[in-house]
């Protein structure tokens, strides 16, 4: 789906799957910082996450199919998110697909933070309170994405399979998101997942929100210079 802003979701960073222009002692040098980068921004992914659950106006697609299977299964939707993601990252090894410890650490932290939040935070009732919860959450997970992905630690498990499936097929990285999100959309409404005007509006801002906080949170490279993306690419995704 094309932003708004002519900016696709897969148009966001390059950093993760397009060669390094800096020495590795630069980003080695940030090592401290990148790592509470890669966990803060997991930790408000989750977050984020459970605050549109809680606005009950809609997920974003692998969250509806986790919240459908939390249904159907009657674990938490932290839980299944753990559950899947590890069954994804099985999936990356006929793809030849080699995870870094960002991917791995995304399927632990990010069903966790998710849990722990909704018990924080009580169902919402008024329609005000819900709409401020989904306002929040999208604006959250695209500041958890550019704290996460700035990291530089790997990519998050779905987009793996999706890069996989992107080089394994030779099909456009576009056309494979495309297939896997509808088809994990769809099997999430089919079992009870909420897909409502936050799935619409989710789709709408994460691209534009992500690449302004990836700027925001970039890391100086040895030259002092930041490492961000300058320009669309077709290997550029978020993470999932």
């Amino acid at each position: 789906m094309r932003q708004a802003t002519g900016t696709t979701r897969g148009d966001v960073l390059s950093a993760q799957h397009e060669p390094r222009h800096e020495p590795p002692h630069g980003l080695q040098r940030h090592t401290g910082r990148r790592l509470v980068q890669l966990y803060t921004g997991l930790a408000l992914y989750g977050a984020s996450s459970a605050l549109l659950v809680r606005s009950g106006l809609g997920l974003e697609p692998w969250n509806v199919l986790h919240q459908g299977l939390a249904e159907l299964t009657g674990l938490t939707i932290g839980v299944v998110s753990i559950v899947v993601g590890a069954v994804v990252l099985l999936l990356w090894i006929p793809l030849r697909q080699r995870p870094g410890l960002g991917t791995v650490s995304n399927v632990f932290v990010v069903g966790i933070a998710m849990d722990a939040t909704l018990a924080l935070v009580p169902e919402a009732h008024f329609m005000a309170v819900r709409i401020s919860l989904l306002a929040a959450g999208v604006v959250l997970n695209g500041a958890a994405t550019g704290l996460y992905i700035a990291a530089r630690f790997g990519p998050g498990p779905r987009d793996g399979l999706m890069t996989g499936l992107h080089r394994r097929t030779g099909r456009s990285l576009r056309l494979m998101r495309t297939a896997v999100e509808v088809a994990v959309l769809a099997t999430g409404f089919a079992l009870g997942g909420t897909v409502g005007v936050g799935t619409l509006l989710y789709a709408l801002c994460i691209g534009p929100l992500a690449q302004f906080f990836l700027r925001v949170f970039a890391v100086p490279s040895g030259s002092g210079s930041t490492v961000v993306a300058t320009g669309p690419s077709k290997r550029a995704i978020l993470p999932g």
